[in-house]
């Protein structure tokens, strides 16, 4: 199905997803096997022959995801992480170097700096929204520039066409996470992305009810090597997981807009709140990201960080209050979601320059009613 000819929704839930030829069932089967009967020695019947290399269910997930992303090819994974892992081992050796954000999520800043760090590739960090100083960052031996946009806890917002400029006159690659905003309202692979990077879990998946992840990709020949570092590696998905993901994925569109409109709701009833200091969302005029957000995104997105006054301790009173708000990690499911990074999602950048403020709360609205959110969060805050 061609993305020049159908909208976002109509991809969302068609791509890679014609009717059976068998059956005409409209849903795509589970193909739960391990392997497959061939035509003869050597000759798999449709390119299947063991599901660590394919699956047909996976394979029409990667399909849905590249065309939803714009590009020429999508990869599934077990977990973002292990998305993030095939990647950056692909195209990173030792005494490589790669430039990463100084806002990111914890798991991300543990595989630099404890696994890759003890391989031999080395890291910067930088504030990615201030492009001279992503520039001074690069170096002769820099491969590879991580991006996530938005950021996660502290969401900040980085201009995806300018980093590109900048990774591209150094001869790297610029990977962006989109896992925060999601396909449906940015894109990175236009703004010149060469990798769009994904947990599938969240957003895409939708439920809270899978964990998997996704790169995507346009050029052919990197496409060639991930795949053969994902065959090679062996972090894949069940055929199960895949068909939820790809059941997530028909009602992305509508899930964000009403992610977005209750985050909005929601950032009003913070700003005006007494015992909030400080809030952090992109679809703020004052946020410094604003404009750039604006520019590269059709909505804000549904997550929202602020900070309280009375510190750490006022904040862990917050998470521990609220009762529509389940405390707990992970985001970008139906249900709200409350936690506190520094000592959960976040937990492992204390003590490194990715450590985030302890008086900071970070929300993934959900799409509950909008005014029982608001109530618990009114009751909670006190």
């Amino acid at each position: 199905m061609s993305a020049t000819r159908h909208g976002f929704e109509t991809l969302a839930i068609h791509a890679g997803q014609e009717p059976d030829p068998l059956t005409g069932s409209v849903s795509v089967p589970i193909y739960q096997t391990s392997t497959y009967e061939q035509d003869g020695v050597g000759r798999p019947r449709g390119g299947y022959e063991y599901s660590r290399s394919a699956n047909p269910t996976r394979t029409a997930l990667e399909e849905c995801l590249a065309a939803l992303e714009g590009g020429a090819r999508g990869l599934a994974f077990a977990s973002g992480l292990a998305a993030e892992d095939c990647l950056l081992r692909a195209v990173l050796a030792p005494d490589d170097h790669a430039v990463v954000p100084d806002d990111a999520y914890g798991g991300s800043f543990r595989l630099f700096a404890k696994v890759l760090a003890r391989w031999g590739v080395d890291y910067t960090t930088v504030h990615l929204s201030d492009l001279a100083a992503v520039r001074a960052a690069m170096r002769p031996a820099t491969k590879l520039l991580w991006c996530e946009t938005p950021t996660n806890p502290l969401l900040a917002v980085a201009d995806i066409a300018g980093l590109a400029a900048i990774a591209h006159d150094a001869g790297a690659l610029l990977a962006v996470d989109n896992t925060f905003a999601s396909p449906y309202l940015q894109q990175p692979l236009a703004y010149g992305a060469d990798v769009v990077v994904h947990s599938t879990t969240k957003y895409l998946g939708g439920h809270s009810d899978v964990v998997g992840g996704a790169l995507v990709v346009t050029d052919t020949d990197l496409a060639e090597r991930l795949a053969f570092h994902q065959n090679a590696m062996g972090a894949v998905p069940g055929p199960f997981d895949c068909w939820l993901v790809l059941r997530g994925v028909k009602t992305l569109g509508v899930r964000m807009d009403r992610h977005c409109a209750n985050a909005e709701r929601v950032v009003e009833l913070l700003r005006a709140h007494p015992a909030v200091d400080q809030v952090l969302y992109p679809g703020l005029p004052d946020h410094p990201g604003h404009e750039v957000a604006v520019k590269q995104m059709r909505g804000f997105g549904g997550m929202v960080s602020f900070t309280v006054r009375g510190g750490e301790a006022a904040a862990l009173r917050v998470c521990e209050r609220t009762e529509v708000f389940i405390l707990g990690e992970s985001l970008g499911g139906v249900e709200s979601l409350i936690e506190h990074p520094g000592r959960m999602t976040h937990m492992s950048v204390t003590g490194s320059e990715l450590e985030v403020p302890v008086d900071l709360i970070r929300l993934s609205v959900g799409i509950e009613t909008v005014d029982d959110l608001l109530a618990d969060l009114a009751r909670a805050l006190g």
